[in-house]
């Protein structure tokens, strides 16, 4: 798999996107996920950050504007379409996919910030991987409440459906 055609992605984006795939690849196989779960994951990984660098305007937008996207281009599994929609602020409604496509986006690598704390947390993933997301959607929203940004309505009850 790789990035579409219509990406807007910068070299540094793809290296995210690329890190991203790689780690849910991993977690995949550490927990043994059906082929069929597997490449769903990738998909989300490949379409998340597909319009991240395009002039949208609106940093948040990237998100919904690749799943509009791949919905036309022929996504139709709503698991995936929700985890890219959503994959900045949280989605109660989210399956796997989005929960772990939020985990891996947030924990890959290549981040700069708390590399030893994101490498221990990402360890933990494939045996304790509902804890972890707990405390990644805690770090998470505590950035945006620190930063004085309001909670969009999703994220709120995206922390309501984890607590």
């Amino acid at each position: 798999m790789s990035l579409p055609a219509w990406a807007q992605v910068t070299p540094a984006r793809r290296g995210h996107v690329e890190r991203v795939a790689g780690l849910l690849g991993e977690w995949a196989g550490a927990m043994r996920v059906a082929p069929v779960e597997h490449d769903r994951w990738l998909r989300a990984a490949w379409l998340h950050d597909a319009l991240r660098d395009a002039p949208l305007g609106d940093l948040m937008a990237h998100g919904p504007a690749a799943a509009e996207r791949a919905g036309q281009d022929g996504e139709r599994d709503r698991g995936v379409l929700d985890a890219v929609r959503y994959h900045t602020v949280g989605f109660a409604g989210w399956d796997d996919v989005g929960r772990m496509l939020y985990l891996a986006d947030f924990l890959e690598p290549g981040r700069e910030f708390d590399r030893d704390g994101r490498r221990a947390l990402a360890a933990r993933v494939p045996a304790e991987r509902d804890a972890v997301l707990r405390e990644v959607a805690r770090r998470r929203i505590g950035w945006v409440v620190k930063s004085g940004w309001p909670l969009v309505p999703e994220t709120v009850a995206f922390w309501n459906a984890l607590a």
